[in-house]
Formats: structure tokens, sequence, C-alpha cells
């Protein structure tokens, strides 16, 4: 593996990456993303991806980037001071391994749509939480609206653990018009849900739709979609986060589709 080491902040290659770790729209434009650490590195390796440049702090052993380097041979490879490292770095304990890579376009899933629909997530870790359960759950889709947080942002993939390389994602939609179109069922979870989740039936196309942290779902958005739901919580508290209460919901589906599959 033929690296270079960079030593300056004024470095082309400095720089570009600097902005793809810091701005979304950088990376909208660039169509691009920092990975952070070896285990997304790869997952995207293993999703089809190839890594336009690999980055490693100078105190990283070279050779736990030997085999990545050697499954991707036409990737740059960049040594840098472990200070430099540490200005790219999303975290504040680095990694000491980042690479530079486009996004994945992965293709459409076969099976019953299950789609999830995000409204304003603003944590970068609880979308890529969110991201890992739908497709831990074998979602087709997942449905961004306009103010979520970048789901391509180093944090966020953090988070999603290599979700976004197999789980299709849409950004900037408007979720009440994309509910008023979709084909199948949308369920709203909500606090006040008119309905009990764990009495619905999801055998055919589902979205599940979530909302912001704090604020929930906008009115608009429940009201274009098909039932308002909640979760039971005979328990003190009186919400689960968004995070939670999607994981419940997403793999509802799955056990209903199982159980419907031995049965069939």
């Amino acid at each position: 593996m033929n690296e270079s080491t960079i030593t300056s902040r004024d470095n082309p290659i400095f720089k570009r990456l600097k902005k793809l770790g810091e701005s979304a729209r950088a990376r909208r434009e660039a169509r691009m993303t920092l990975l952070d650490g070896d285990h997304l590195l790869a997952a995207y390796l293993d999703a089809g991806g190839e890594p336009h440049t690999l980055v490693r702090a100078a105190s990283f052993d070279a050779g736990r980037l030997a085999p990545f380097a050697a499954r991707c041979p036409q990737a740059k490879a960049v040594v840098l001071p472990d200070a430099l490292f540490a200005e790219l770095s999303p975290v504040a304990t680095p990694t000491g391994a980042l690479a530079e890579a486009a996004w994945l376009s992965p293709p459409a899933l076969d099976g019953a749509p299950l789609v999830i629909v995000l409204e304003d997530i603003q944590d970068p870790g609880n979308l890529g939480s969110m991201l890992r359960t739908g497709a831990a759950a074998g979602a087709t889709l997942a449905v961004l609206s306009k103010g979520c947080h970048d789901p391509w942002s180093p944090k966020a993939l953090r988070g999603g653990q290599g979700a976004q390389f197999v789980l299709p994602v849409e950004q900037g939609v408007d979720l009440a018009a994309w509910l008023r179109g979709f084909g199948g069922r949308s369920v709203a979870l909500a606090l006040g849900g008119a309905e009990d989740l764990y009495a619905q039936g999801f055998a055919a196309a589902t979205a599940l739709v979530v909302g912001n942290e704090g604020a929930g779902l906008a009115e608009a958005t429940v009201q274009a979609a098909t039932v308002r739901v909640q979760i039971p919580m005979p328990g003190r508290v009186e919400s689960l986060n968004a995070s939670a209460a999607l994981a419940v919901a997403a793999f509802e589906v799955v056990r209903q589709r199982r159980s419907q599959a031995v049965r069939g």
C-alpha cells in the first residue's frame, strides 16, 4: 500500500476531507462522505462500495488497513499526523482510520413493502439508529422529511453502522404528499393515538411514521396517514423515545409477517 503523507492544513486533500466532515451542503453537492473507523469501511466494501481515499493517523497500525486497501486498489492512501487527523474525526476519541466514500444507492428490495417514514429527526445518532432498526427489520425504503438531519453525516453513519449502505433512503420529502400517494397502509405512531399498535395487521404494504424527538408528528402528517396508533405502555412513563418506538413497531411487523409465513 503506497501512502502519501499530509502535514499541512492547506493541503487540498485535507481541505476537501474537512469540508465533507463538517458540511451537509458539501456532502450533498459531491455525493460523498467520510466513513469513520474500519467497521464502517468493511460494511461499505461489503455493500459493493469503493472508497476514493483511505486515511489513517500516523499512530494507527498500517497493517490493520492493508486488507481493506487490497479490496480497493484504486483508492488513494493518505497518512496524517495524529493532531491533524483529530481535526477530521467526528468523535472526541478518534478511531485512527477514515475513508472518503461516495454515497451508495442500494437497489430496491423484494417483498411486501415496509417503509420507515421519519419526520424532523434532528439528532444524528438517533437518525442513524432508526435507519439501522429499519434495515434490521427488513425495511424496503426510508423516507426522510426536509427537517431530518443529513443521513450521510459521519455521526449518522456511525449510528447506522452500515444501514445507509443497504437501505434505500429518500431525503427532503414532503411527507403529507408522500403519504397520500402511498399505495399501502400508513401508520402514524403518536401519543393519544386512537388505536392500539398490536391490534393492527401488517401483512400488506406498510409505512411506519415516526416524528421528531420532542415535538412528535405534525398534525398534517398524522392526517395524511391511514391510521393513528399508540404503543401500550403500562409503566409509569409517558412515552418512548422516537428510536425505541420505531423499533417496537418495526419488529411487530416482523413478528406478524413471520407468523403468517409459518401458518401459510
